[in-house]
């Protein structure tokens, strides 16, 4: 990459991530980004505020602002069954959970949060109570609800995955796996996506962001025994676990991954106030990637367009 300024690119602060970047520092490539390290959200907004020009953001953010946003096929996070680090944690098993539990969303990720609410109250006929709390099992149960505490937390990440390895005696319900046994198909939990105005005036640069992407990953698989032992010198992990965790992770978008963000995006329409057929916002990724890799500068790129409903929040503060 030759340019006058570097790509600015989002990190997720998670160790899910690290076989995404593992390889950027292995190859180089890392010293062409300014790469911005925050939680999943914060990553989120600095992307749709302009202040990121490539980078990782929770779905429903994607599908509200598909307008100024284009999706890119690598990397991504996902996985087709347990993914052992987004998690429903619950004081007792879910068939005792009473129906209308207190539950704590412990997490930094719209997706994760999401998934757990849609499985709560579309599966498993559950009308929760919610709190937003900070991403700790403690703070969560304990602290929540003005010191009544939380039947059941939604957590993800490092945590989470800590919790999955001790739960204490609690009750862990992996959210990736009850999606797959729901709907067949894999959960996609943050995907990568490039500003649309960036992409037109640099379709050269994100194109070569994307290959360093996928060089990275490609790299990490390699050698994911290295992986595994560096992040075991500095995360509270056996190296077992690690493996584990690692080879569960999938992080790019096949069409069956498509099919599951598609999914997603129709199951979570009356949650995200989206308007109708929201799924149809997740165009088929051309073989080879989207069309502006081939594209020179100035040049329009196009995408399905669905009008989202006015005045409706994606989020309920719920």
């Amino acid at each position: 990459m030759n340019i006058a300024r570097r790509p600015r690119v989002g990190h997720i602060a998670f160790l899910n991530c690290m076989p995404i970047y593992w390889g950027l520092a292995r190859t180089g490539a890392l010293l062409e980004l300014d790469l911005h390290r925050a939680a999943p959200d914060e990553l989120s907004r600095l992307l749709v505020d302009g202040d990121l020009d490539i980078g990782p953001i929770t779905l429903v953010e994607y599908l509200r602002h598909a307008d100024d946003l284009v999706l890119i096929p690598d990397p991504a996070v996902a996985a087709d069954g347990p993914v052992l680090s987004v998690n429903l944690v619950s004081r007792v098993p879910l068939v005792e959970l009473p129906a209308a539990p207190r539950v704590a969303l412990a997490s930094h990720s719209r997706t994760g949060v999401l998934l757990g609410r849609m499985l709560l109250e579309d599966r498993y006929g559950r009308k929760p109570s919610y709190t937003v709390t900070s991403p700790d099992l403690a703070s969560a149960l304990e602290g929540s609800f003005d010191g009544r505490g939380a039947d059941a937390a939604v957590l993800i990440g490092d945590e989470a995955l800590r919790v999955h390895h001790d739960p204490q005696g609690h009750h862990v319900l992996d959210l990736a796996a009850e999606w797959r046994d729901w709907t067949g198909l894999p959960m996609v939990f943050a995907v990568w996506a490039v500003r649309r105005d960036y992409a037109e005036a640099s379709p050269g640069i994100v194109k070569d962001v994307h290959l360093a992407f996928t060089e990275s990953v490609r790299r990490s698989r390699e050698e994911i025994d290295e992986v595994v032992a560096s992040a075991a010198r500095w995360e509270p992990f056996e190296p077992a676990a690690l493996a584990e965790y690692f080879d569960r992770l999938q992080f790019g978008l096949s069409e069956r991954h498509l099919a599951g963000l598609r999914e997603f995006a129709s199951r979570a329409a009356r949650y995200t106030g989206m308007g109708p057929d929201p799924a149809s916002r997740i165009a088929a990724l051309p073989e080879g990637g989207p069309e502006f890799f081939a594209a020179g500068p100035g040049a329009r790129i196009r995408t399905p367009r669905t009008p989202a409903k006015k005045g409706n929040p994606l989020w309920p503060s719920s």
